[in-house]
């Protein structure tokens, strides 16, 4: 689009007048600026938003590095808002707070002495009872702040300056990670070890044409606070890196302690990310204690068996973190027979010991952007502004040696001719001017010989001054060979990689091992069974088959619908009016010693949706779903199952049209009858019913006359068809072969024929 508005570079038009258009539009886009730029994410030089940054400014100001002494936290907070931040305080402290949480961090910025919160969602100690500081890491964000590195700016009053952004050592933002929500934006970035963060960046500046792959090899993965488990494959944590989006799964790690009498409890010591003791405390309680959902009267079935088997599996739940251990959750299974495997695979399943975390590299780059950007292009953004920081500290460096040596000659001309300097002083009015043209000085250097005391004329000064000429003569050439040679920069900038790595480095807490996901695996006995099926939809299994159906009792109103011989590992489906279908296991049918449940129970139907037709069999088992205007397909019932207690959308109805009973599909069909109220008759292949897995509308089975529908549909076999009806009033049976049925066939979508049988009500029934 040639007149799309650029978010970060809108240009005002020159005419005073703007339609309101354009107004908002424009407003709207400086908020959203604002709100990516300046609150929400991170800048991939410093890792830091703004509040962030302006917090650690501020205390590094106040004189709150690692040694000094903690202050007031209230103290930090009103030097922040005064300054640099003029929002509110609580937001200032939280923020605060959250940069003090060795549970929040992977490196915490700030130490913070008190009550700075908990992993179970407890508040921080209001700012007037904390005090903090800064953690030694923080040096490699405020270290060279005083060099020339970072550009300064005016603060919102222009009282102050603040830098735009800090000088860091190391790719902060990688390190710590971030989270936030912009407009149209958000990110969320895991922590990393620093040590391997360290190395990549060595390795990148070694070789510039590193391939993802390699790089991975350096940076496997994540590294948690917590610690916890990774159990992502290699190539799925690489796939996301090289995407810069996609979910990790992590899990929780644990140990087996061993008891007297062969006792064994099973003690949790790491959680994965956004996960604490608490919330598996109230997870296993909602399953152990389930509340009834809101508009049903009783517990779901659902709920009833994951209360039954937890409470089969465990016994007593307690979180013993403390001091000693920031995270020690205690499970003790009903007894020491109990498959440790199985035990904690339930655990994992049902509570978020196991889970997703989100990746989602979106960040701020050099060139003040926001994108979504992978492992390798924000190593090589940082790369790029270290090598900037580098470079202007070093040119910094250079003026201000440049500087001192040329103080230095000047101090060198006095003390080869201090008679005549001072004699020069002493007999000029101007003496500045004087020693500027007598020995050739510059302003700076006889500003400075004037302002020298009389003991810097002795002659050990003098040595002192020649050896200081000399080391920063050695340091000038020095520093201008790193600006000239770009190799030797990359040199210094790895080494001081090399010894920040070495000196803040450690191991690697996350383990990154493959494991396979938890899921929960009700063990069902495979067993032939009867499902019996209401004409209201209430739903009973009775082991066995061939039972007699004439002995099955129903409700008052209520009467038999059909009657389905399967396995209890099969599945029945339920089919609304709306067209979604609806899969319930048989194994969790109540049993056929009394009325039963009805599928509503079972199911989250939407309402004024009705249960239309249900169906039970194996996952194989083919269906034919017809529409009453003619239209129909065939699906397994593999195709119908949903996981979700919603169902899903399978068929599309047109308007005006009911979902006819669907026929089963043996494996022998070879044609499908169809038989019209008026009496109009066709057959057709079975293989031009069009198979639809996804579900959906459905081929024209059969035409129709003005007022005319379906009155019968079913499948044929081999031996054909059997009719029933009356003759000579009685109800008599006569089997349509095969070979009969050659008349009436033909290509779908037809109208067929007239059916003539020597019988009156004439019904049609497979066999």
């Amino acid at each position: 689009m040639d007149d799309q508005v650029d978010l970060f570079n809108v240009e005002e038009e020159g005419d005073d007048s703007i339609t309101l258009g354009y107004y908002a539009e424009k407003a709207y886009l400086d908020y959203a600026v604002s709100v990516v730029k300046g609150r929400a994410l991170p800048d991939v030089g410093d890792g830091q938003k703004p509040v962030q940054r302006r917090i650690l400014f501020a205390m590094n100001e106040m004189g709150l590095r690692a040694g000094a002494k903690p202050v007031k936290s209230a103290r930090v907070v009103g030097d922040v808002l005064g300054k640099f931040h003029p929002h509110g305080d609580q937001a200032a402290y939280e923020a605060m707070v959250r940069m003090a949480q060795s549970f929040s961090l992977r490196y915490p910025l700030i130490d913070g002495q008190g009550n700075f919160g908990s992993r179970d969602g407890d508040g921080a100690a209001a700012m007037r009872y904390t005090e903090a500081r800064l953690t030694p890491i923080a040096e490699l964000l405020l270290d060279e702040l005083g060099e020339g590195t970072v550009d300064f700016i005016p603060n919102y009053d222009g009282s102050q300056q603040e830098p735009v952004i800090l000088p860091a050592r190391l790719p902060m933002m990688l390190l710590n990670g971030a989270s936030g929500i912009a407009v149209g934006m958000a990110t969320e970035i895991p922590s990393h070890n620093l040590t391997e963060v360290a190395n990549a960046c060595v390795a990148l500046l070694k070789n510039p044409k590193l391939e993802m792959s390699e790089l991975m090899q350096i940076v496997p993965g994540p590294d948690f606070h917590g610690g916890a488990q990774l159990i992502s494959t290699p190539e799925v944590i690489e796939q996301i890196y090289s995407t810069g989006r996609g979910s990790v799964k992590a899990r929780a790690r644990w140990e087996f302690e061993e008891m007297a009498r062969g006792q064994w409890q099973l003690v949790v010591t790491e959680l994965p990310p956004n996960t604490s003791c608490q919330k598996v405390l109230e997870e296993i309680e909602e399953i152990t204690n389930p509340k009834i959902k809101t508009g049903k009267k009783t517990l779901s079935a659902e709920q009833q068996q994951g209360k039954a088997a937890m409470l089969a599996l465990l016994d007593a739940v307690r979180d013993e973190s403390g001091k000693d251990a920031s995270v020690r959750l205690v499970f003790e299974p009903k007894t020491s027979r109990i498959d440790r495997d199985e035990f904690v695979n339930a655990l994992l399943a049902n509570t978020s010991m196991e889970g997703n975390v989100s990746i989602n590299l979106v960040c701020i780059g050099i060139d003040g952007r926001p994108k979504q950007r992978n492992l390798l292009e924000i190593l090589q953004e940082w790369l790029v502004y270290r090598t900037e920081t580098v470079t202007r500290r070093t040119q910094y460096r250079l003026e201000k040696v440049t500087d001192r040596i040329h103080v230095l000659e000047g101090r060198m001309v006095v003390y080869l001719n201090v008679d005549e300097v001072i004699q020069t002083i002493r007999e000029s009015d101007e003496p500045k001017q004087a020693l500027m043209q007598r020995f050739n000085l510059s302003e700076r250097q006889a500003e400075d010989i004037l302002e020298m005391r009389l003991r810097q004329l002795a002659k050990l000064e003098g040595i002192k001054i020649e050896q200081e000429l000399k080391d920063k003569q050695e340091e000038q050439a020095k520093l201008q060979g790193l600006l000239e040679s770009p190799a030797a920069l990359k040199r210094l900038i790895i080494k001081e990689i090399e010894t920040d790595a070495k000196k803040f480095g450690d191991e690697r807490r996350t383990l990154i091992e493959v494991a396979d996901r938890a899921v929960v695996e009700n063990k069902v006995l495979d067993e032939p069974v009867t499902v019996i099926v209401s004409e209201k939809g209430w739903l009973r299994a009775r082991q066995g088959h061939e039972h007699d159906v004439n002995q099955f009792n129903f409700k008052s109103g209520d009467g038999f619908y059909a009657a389905y011989e399967c396995r209890s590992v099969d599945t029945l489906i339920g089919i609304g009016d709306n067209g979604r279908v609806y899969s319930v296991p048989v194994s969790s049918l109540p049993s056929a010693r009394g009325d039963g449940q009805p599928i509503t129970a079972m199911v989250d139907v939407e309402s004024g949706t009705q249960i239309k037709h249900i169906i039970a069999g194996p996952e194989s088992s083919r269906w034919l779903l017809v529409q009453s205007s003619g239209l129909g397909f065939s699906a397994k019932i593999s195709d119908m199952m949903s996981r979700q207690r919603a169902g899903k959308h399978f068929i599309n109805l047109e308007e005006k049209t009911q979902i006819l009973r669907p026929i089963a599909l043996p494996e022998n069909t070879q044609y499908v009858a169809m038989l019209s109220k008026g009496n109009r008759f066709l057959v057709i292949d079975i293989q031009e019913v069009k198979a639809l897995s996804g579900g959906g509308r459905g081929t024209i089975l059969m035409t129709f006359d003005a007022k005319d529908t379906f009155a019968q549909v079913l499948a044929v076999s081999e031996q054909g068809i059997m009719a029933t009806g009356v003759y000579r009033n009685k109800t008599v049976e006569d089997l349509i072969a095969l070979g009969d049925l050659q008349e009436y066939m033909g290509k779908r979508a037809r109208k067929g024929k007239a059916l003539s049988l020597r019988m009156k009500q004439a019904t049609l029934l497979p066999l």
